[in-house]
């Protein structure tokens, strides 16, 4: 395990200190549970992935650290006494992989200027496309200057690190608009997500829908659990480490189909179950006595979180059985409002989800390269909103 905790710097204004730390060690769990957002205590909700126990998990388990490209650099902003204001969750990138918002186009075209776009400077959670809260503030405090001073850091950490940009990604939208305000530039993109209207069943939402688009859901569903297939839902205690050693295989088959070497490592696994399995589903598929697919959620205070997906055997459906209809199902069981199922996917709109808008802030202080991308995002910003527009005629509910 690396132990990652250094000062790299802090910045000193009269009413507080911003320190820079290379690894969350330079907080402690009890401190980071009182930022918003970030425990199930929160008023405002409770996102998992800024809890303490996932972003440590990654760097106790060497999933996010130096060697894999992500140096932290994480802000902490002390009032006079030394106590916790706001937080950041940062990281010194020297590629662009595991983030899900494209910027290899602006890396290109930046470095053919004779620039040098890496190394970079990321505020997200790694390889994890979810909205959360990213300004990270203690909830008793003063919300938008704290955030406006947290905005302030980013910039200036940028110039002293001498880095080509800020990316702020995944932002929810008290967050970005902060962060317009502080002169980021504003990016979207398009997800699609279940919105559940407090359905009692899985018919009670079948019966919004058109009835051929009713009837198909029905029927996929059925083909999907033919062969004798069972679904089981594993959660805290039931998940244990013969349950992830399974879920570890599906997941490093996938990952090394989809993009080569996949993130995590087996260590995560382990301490996310040892630390957090009270916010984690295992959606995992039987058939003949033993597990044959799976699917990894993360349960917030409002939310039903798809992450990852593999399986050992190829049946018709049964990836959309176990990661989309099946967290639909778990999410009406407990009263759930959304189920957010990762990036991309159009085919998610058959099975009912929406196409929602995505957020993400990026700082650029080249300005010839600044004004490139404004431009470049005006347009991009029109095309998503003109997508979603489109996409939304597409949904499987009645009309009207």
């Amino acid at each position: 395990m690396s132990n990652q905790h250094s000062d790299s710097g802090q910045i000193d204004s009269e009413s507080f200190t911003l320190r820079v730390s290379t690894g969350l060690d330079a907080f402690s769990a009890e401190e980071w549970s009182m930022l918003d957002g970030a425990s199930r205590d929160c008023s405002s909700g409770y996102n998992p992935f800024v809890s303490y126990d996932f972003l440590k998990a990654l760097e106790d388990s060497d999933s996010a650290v130096r060697e894999s490209g992500w140096l932290g650099q994480h802000m902490r902003l002390e009032r006079p006494d030394g106590s916790l204001l706001g937080a950041v969750p940062c990281y010194l990138k020297s590629h662009s992989q595991g983030e899900y918002v494209f910027d290899h186009g602006w890396a290109d075209a930046f470095e053919r200027a004779g620039g040098h776009y890496y190394p970079k400077l990321q505020v997200s959670v790694p390889f994890t496309p979810a909205t959360g809260p990213r300004l990270l503030v203690d909830r008793n405090a003063e919300n938008d200057s704290v955030r406006m001073a947290l905005a302030a850091g980013l910039k200036t950490l940028a110039e002293r690190l001498e880095t080509s940009s800020v990316h702020v990604t995944f932002a929810n939208q008290t967050d970005i608009d902060i962060l317009n305000q502080s002169g980021f530039l504003h990016r979207t993109d398009q997800q699609f997500h279940f919105k559940n209207e407090m359905y009692a069943t899985y018919d009670d939402f079948l019966s919004t829908l058109a009835s051929r688009k009713r009837k198909a859901l029905k029927k996929e569903r059925r083909t999907a659990l033919e062969n004798d297939i069972t679904i089981e839902w594993l959660t805290g205690t039931d998940i244990t480490e013969a349950a992830w050693d399974e879920f570890f295989a599906f997941y490093i088959d996938t990952g090394s189909r989809k993009w080569g070497r996949p993130y995590l490592n087996r260590t995560f696994f382990s301490l996310i179950g040892e630390r957090m399995a009270q916010d984690v589903l295992l959606v995992m598929a039987k058939r003949s006595g033993r597990y044959i697919a799976g699917a990894l959620n993360f349960i917030g205070s409002d939310t039903v979180f798809g992450r990852h997906w593999g399986c050992s055997e190829n049946h018709p459906y049964l990836h959309f059985e176990v990661c989309y209809h099946q967290a639909i199902d778990f999410a009406i069981a407990n009263g759930l409002k959304t189920v957010e199922a990762g990036a991309q996917g159009e085919h998610k709109l058959a099975r009912g989800y929406v196409p929602v808008t995505t957020h993400s802030a990026h700082f650029i202080p080249h300005e010839g390269f600044r004004r490139a991308v404004s431009e470049y995002l005006t347009h991009e910003r029109e095309d998503v909103a003109r997508i979603g527009e489109i996409l939304d005629t597409h949904t499987p509910f009645r009309k009207g």
